[in-house]
């Protein structure tokens, strides 16, 4: 055998050993994620992106068998049945989790906080958020791996709502917790009800107005086919939904899968933000040339309410870890001149 093709033997020889040596070493994460969002809305179809990109990333080696619409438990268990293994991760959100500890709350939707996402967001992953969430999703056994928020939710009314001096006497379904105190304190009469029950307590003037969800969802919802009143941009909820994962699984992840899952959730939440400020855009122009009106709140009518939100975060902040949060944003928003003090 010449000298060449010995050597061309050795080398294919030594290419197959290292190919098999690197495909012995490969490991693979096998994930069991269940969102609330069905697979055939905006969110429910952002979510299977995530999945996808995840697993492209990893080159297959990231498997997830995905749950929509709550198909295991119910939205408020997915956080308990990840943490105890009969799921892995939980794509909710920690607003779902305030009976646990009211923590959650602000983490869950920080009322009266930040005006955009992307201040929101900015408080996360540059304002100390994610170490102080940590500490709170670690309590629990389940690892924050990210949020992804689709914006500001706007009201539907059947009166004007220019300011917050419309708020007085104003009957509107509230879901429960500090929103019901927030609105208390404008003088408004919030009235929890189910979110099924609001077209027909609408319908019927039971109430005067609703906190449904942002304002594409309320048009799909088909509120201002009844009520022809809005506020736009909406200012007053912007819930964050999360994935989180069972701490134990996670951290028995690969370093680089664990990167791949973080860093993907980075481009899932720009990608939410900027699909629902297209979309609540585009609903704004339909209402508009349908008769609906929109109000545009002045920075000092955003201002009071932000001021009466603010009041009443201490009144949830009960435990430490909700204080150590309320403490963070609060800095934050000073920073970002959102506090008026």
């Amino acid at each position: 055998m010449g000298l060449i093709k010995k050597l061309t033997v050795a080398a294919s020889a030594a290419a197959i050993t290292v190919g098999a040596a690197i495909s012995a070493s490969a490991e693979t994460s096998v994930l069991r994620i269940q969102t609330h969002y069905a697979p055939d809305t905006v969110s429910g179809k952002l979510a299977t992106q995530y999945i996808e990109d995840i697993q492209a990333m990893s080159g297959g080696d990231i498997q997830v068998e995905m749950f929509y619409a709550s198909s295991v438990v119910k939205s408020v268990e997915t956080f308990d049945a990840a943490a105890t293994g009969i799921l892995d991760c939980d794509m909710t959100g920690g607003g779902y989790q305030t009976g646990k500890n009211p923590a959650f709350q602000f983490v869950g939707d920080i009322m009266g906080g930040y005006s955009t996402p992307y201040q929101q967001l900015s408080w996360l992953y540059y304002g100390g958020g994610l170490d102080a969430a940590a500490e709170l999703y670690n309590k629990y056994d389940m690892e924050l791996i990210g949020w992804w928020v689709y914006g500001q939710e706007s009201l539907a009314s059947s009166k004007p709502i220019r300011n917050a001096d419309d708020f007085k006497d104003w009957k509107f379904r509230s879901p429960p917790g500090m929103e019901t105190k927030i609105f208390e304190k404008l003088g408004a009469k919030p009235i929890v009800m189910d979110f099924t029950e609001i077209f027909t307590a609408l319908e019927t003037g039971i109430i005067d107005g609703a906190d449904a969800s942002g304002l594409a969802n309320n048009v799909g919802l088909g509120l201002y086919d009844l009520v022809k009143h809005a506020n736009y941009p909406g200012f007053h909820s912007m819930p964050s939904d999360h994935l989180a994962c069972n701490k134990a699984v996670f951290d028995a992840m690969p370093a680089a899968h664990q990167r791949i899952m973080k860093v993907a959730m980075e481009a899932l939440a720009l990608r939410t933000a900027l699909t629902f400020e297209k979309k609540n855009a585009e609903a704004a122009a339909q209402l508009r040339s349908e008769g609906v009106t929109l109000y545009a709140w002045t920075n000092e009518d955003l201002q009071s309410f932000r001021d009466a939100a603010q009041a009443t975060w201490p009144e949830f902040a009960t435990t430490p870890e909700a204080k150590a949060l309320v403490e963070s944003h609060m800095s934050y928003l000073r920073q970002l001149g959102l506090v008026n003090e």
